[in-house]
């Protein structure tokens, strides 16, 4: 069966095929042995060899799931991309713009912090230039298939599509921002922490430019 087969049962949302449910598995066991030795050993200092043993795969089947090493720090900002247009489609069709990205924030934010894995990649990319800019590599693809998912809750006007870029965009870094100021605050709340985060933007940005526009017209209700 092709990877890209999908079962659908009952008249429910179509589920990825067995193949491609074993990949994922074994893209994740090689990712959480990559993490490991990323974070103890450093990420130039890890080799591939390395990875493929603490896996228990061979470096042939290595490049079956990754290109290279670099690949692996790509796979957490594609594997996060998933997570927020899954959470996206999940809101229901009644949602405003604003609460589909309120929505979306917070429940990706609380799987991240709750992730074992999730704080030592914080770490690995704080520490390592390269490993940052590897995973930074495949931003506007991700951003791109966000934006994708945003627009089609959208009217069909030709500014939508500006709309859904930004609106991806900011999902994508208030959605980070949250989480490291959780693990750096020792915050356990990530409701309160996210609206921490978006009080700050808001201050920054809506009320600056409310004072331009006049106070009939706030620029944060384009959001909603």
């Amino acid at each position: 069966m092709p990877e890209s087969t999908a079962v659908v049962q009952d008249g429910g949302p179509a589920l990825p095929s067995l193949r491609a449910r074993k990949q994922k598995m074994v893209r994740e066991i090689v990712f959480d042995a990559a993490t490991v030795l990323f974070f103890k050993k450093g990420f130039d200092e890890t080799t591939v060899d390395d990875i493929a043993q603490a896996a228990g795969i061979s470096q042939r089947s290595f490049f079956r799931y990754f290109v290279s090493k670099g690949d692996l720090m790509a796979y957490t900002l594609v594997t996060y991309g998933d997570q927020l247009i899954a959470a996206i489609e999940a809101c229901p069709e009644s949602y405003s713009l604003r609460e589909v990205f309120r929505e979306t924030v917070l429940h990706v934010a609380q799987e991240a912090v709750a992730h074992p894995r999730t704080r030592k990649v914080i770490e690995i990319l704080r520490n390592n230039p390269a490993a940052a800019a590897t995973e930074m590599s495949r931003f506007g693809e991700v951003q791109a298939l966000v934006a994708r998912t945003f627009a089609k809750r959208l009217p069909e006007r030709r500014e939508d599509s500006l709309i859904a870029g930004v609106i991806a965009g900011m999902t994508l870094q208030v959605t980070g921002v949250t989480v490291r100021w959780c693990f750096e605050h020792g915050q356990s709340d990530i409701s309160d922490a996210m609206e921490q985060v978006l009080a700050t933007f808001e201050r920054i940005f809506c009320t600056d430019a409310s004072l331009r526009v006049g106070a009939d017209t706030h620029p944060c209700d384009a959001m909603s």
